[in-house]
């Protein structure tokens, strides 16, 4: 069934945040950070793999993200669902169910055999795609899975993800001047305000994570001269 409606945008984030809360998606830590494939630290951490195994909050963020992708970008908008490997694979299937479009995968680099393909699935030239993923960080990872699809002589102008971390002032630069629009439920900041309302972690960690948010950059800064001394 293709969603024709949901809530306004406010609503959509307040309800996808106290989601990501409630099936422990979100893990804060200001006391021991955790650390990323790059290096860098941060006292949050987001799991959206976790969204699969809980099939009545999954079905209501992939009705959220159908209806905002549809009112976003338009109901005649794209042609082929595309998800990025390995995350946004199954949302991009749940996604393409709904929106009675056909679904392909992108591959993080070729296979390395057979046709060493990096798309996996149906994308012919002209064809119209939409990159799904589970987050969006910086925008950066975005841009390989996007030449993959425009590789192939289709176009990709939009990515649309559960998740966006909101707190990198590049990413819309990123994104914008690769020819890309994101689209996203909610952000930190919107799960940072849902968390303090359910009080779903003690205040110091909550002021360390707000801390984070206002300065990123400087706190990551801040961790790793901490790190050196």
């Amino acid at each position: 069934m293709i969603p024709t409606s949901c809530p306004d945008r406010a609503e959509t984030a307040r309800l996808s945040a106290a989601m990501l809360l409630e099936v422990g998606a979100v893990n804060f830590n200001a006391a021991e950070p955790f650390t990323f494939a790059s290096g860098l630290r941060a006292p949050t951490y987001i799991d959206c793999r976790r969204l699969i195994g809980f099939p009545r909050v999954r079905a209501a963020l992939m009705d959220f993200l159908a209806a905002t992708i549809l009112r976003d970008a338009g109901y005649e908008a794209f042609d082929v669902i595309a998800g990025g490997e390995t995350a946004g694979i199954p949302f991009a299937a749940l996604i393409a169910e709904r929106l009675a479009l056909p679904m392909a995968y992108v591959r993080k680099k070729p296979k390395g055999y057979g046709r060493n393909a990096r798309i996996e699935g149906v994308m012919e030239p002209g064809q119209r795609v939409l990159l799904v993923e589970d987050l969006a960080t910086d925008g950066g990872s975005k841009l390989s899975f996007v030449d993959a699809i425009r590789e192939t002589g289709a176009t990709c102008a939009h990515t649309a993800v559960i998740f966006s971390y909101g707190i990198f002032p590049e990413t819309p630069r990123v994104l914008g001047e690769h020819g890309v629009t994101l689209h996203a439920l909610c952000t930190w900041r919107d799960v940072l305000v849902e968390a303090e309302a359910r009080q779903a972690f003690d205040a110091e960690t909550l002021a360390g994570v707000r801390a984070f948010l206002d300065d990123p950059r400087g706190w990551q800064k801040a961790q790793e001269s901490a790190a050196t001394d």
